[in-house]
């Protein structure tokens, strides 16, 4: 399950001051609306019900979100709302929301992002999940013991999953938008497998790594697109790539079930 959170119940002048439609929920209801979100570098995903809003934050010349960490929350925070109401979405009063988190996420960052999604959608219950295990969900991986990577516009991320559990991973700042700006795919491909062999090999190879490898590597994220890089990191890894169906919303399909199944759960209530 997704780790919870408490929250904070108040608006920090770090996410600043947001207005979202909300709608009333009726008295009768026991279960919270689901809602997941995925805060990427390259663009700010939410899914409520039969609703998916993009926003794409690529082009914006003060982004948001850097490397996977919110760098500017009143201006997430505002570009969530914006997004809601460009869409005529309105919240439900004290939703479930399932976050996407990157691997080793600090605690700073979490905090904020917290701090972000109460402003925005005061929810009665916040969950983190890592985005790689949303990934293999929404990817629909399978059980058993798997390496996943998510390649994204910034961040680069591997881990080693056991029955949809994080076991260990690795990070990078690197993704597919810093090929426009000198880096190669090379470089990329090259990275990821530095990552996955501090994984597999080596005195501090996790166990059951090699179970994992040569099932091959799911992958996911912007990267997945690219035959280019799918076909360079088989090359240099020696076993085969799998691109998952509809790469770039994975994660967010994966919190998005997660969303549902916590607020099916009695806890939730």
């Amino acid at each position: 399950m997704p780790v919870a959170q408490t929250p904070t119940g108040h608006r920090p002048d770090t996410a600043g001051t947001v207005s979202v439609p909300t709608s009333t929920i009726g008295a009768s209801t026991t279960r919270p609306s689901p809602i997941a979100v995925d805060l990427g570098s390259g663009q700010l995903r939410i899914r409520l019900g039969s609703h998916e809003l993009v926003g794409d934050r690529s082009v914006r010349r003060y982004p948001v979100v850097r490397r996977g960490r919110i760098i500017d929350g009143a201006g997430c925070a505002a570009a969530l709302a914006q997004l809601l109401r460009q869409h005529h979405v309105g919240v439900p009063a004290r939703p479930l929301v399932v976050v996407c988190r990157p691997l080793l996420a600090t605690a700073a960052d979490q905090d904020m992002t917290r701090r972000v999604l109460d402003a925005v959608f005061a929810p009665a219950r916040l969950l983190f999940i890592d985005t790689v295990r949303a990934a293999a969900i929404g990817a629909g991986a399978g059980a058993g013991t798997l390496l996943v990577a998510d390649v994204g516009a910034q961040l680069t991320e591997v881990a080693i999953l056991r029955d949809s559990q994080v076991i260990a991973g690795r990070r990078a700042n690197l993704g597919t938008c810093d090929l426009a700006h000198g880096a190669t795919v090379e470089m990329l491909a090259d990275t990821l497998t530095r990552l996955v062999r501090e994984l597999t090999r080596g005195p501090g190879a996790v166990p059951s790594a090699a179970t994992a490898l040569a099932r091959g590597m799911v992958i996911v994220g912007d990267g997945a697109t690219r035959p280019d890089l799918r076909d360079r990191l088989a090359a240099t890894m020696g076993t085969s790539v799998h691109r998952a169906a509809g790469p770039r919303t994975a994660a967010l399909t994966g919190a998005s079930l997660a969303a549902a199944a916590a607020a099916r759960h009695p806890a939730a209530d």
